[in-house]
């Protein structure tokens, strides 16, 4: 594989490992240093790249192994997942007061769901990921992926509705 089929296979998501690893590490360095591990991984692998079906799970596979094990050396047990620099010029103060608030919620109770809950609801509902892509990427069974999905939907759903009333006319 020659350096320009690499870049027209990888670039493409170049940016979603980026954004899996910031929401795994936090940190804006971490991610980036995350994301160039990966892609010279891949690069220094060049020549296996087309005996994978899916070269963008595969890297998102690997870019979750990674952070996972950047933060078990850190002894690091807190991820964030929520994609918290979000901005809309359009939405008045108010409203950005408001966005602001409700992904800090999120965050926090999206960070207290176990791992493998985060990592469903972030590939899906997050990354809007297809089921058939995770369960390649998490090696999961579809069953298992729709189960955890669900499990952790309902878990956040009923926190919202103890902490805020969410859903709930008065």
């Amino acid at each position: 594989m020659q350096q320009k089929e690499f870049l027209n296979t990888v670039m493409p998501f170049k940016d979603k490992l980026f954004r899996l690893a910031k929401r795994l590490l936090v940190s804006t360095d971490e991610a980036e240093d995350a994301t160039q591990e990966v892609l010279l991984k891949l690069w220094k692998n060049k020549s296996k790249i087309e005996q994978y079906n899916n070269v963008e799970a595969f890297a998102v596979t690997m870019t979750k192994n990674y952070c996972l094990d950047r933060l078990k050396s850190k002894q690091a047990g807190n991820l964030k997942l929520v994609h918290s620099n979000y901005t809309d010029e359009s939405v008045s103060l108010q409203g950005r007061i408001e966005t602001r608030d409700s992904l800090g919620w999120m965050s926090k109770i999206i960070s207290k769901l176990p791992e493998q809950q985060r990592m469903v609801l972030q590939l899906r509902d997050i990354e809007q990921y297809e089921f058939n892509e995770i369960e390649e990427m998490l090696s999961m069974k579809a069953t298992a992926v729709r189960v955890t999905l669900s499990r952790a939907r309902k878990a956040v759903r009923d926190e919202l509705t103890k902490t805020h009333s969410y859903g709930i006319s008065k």
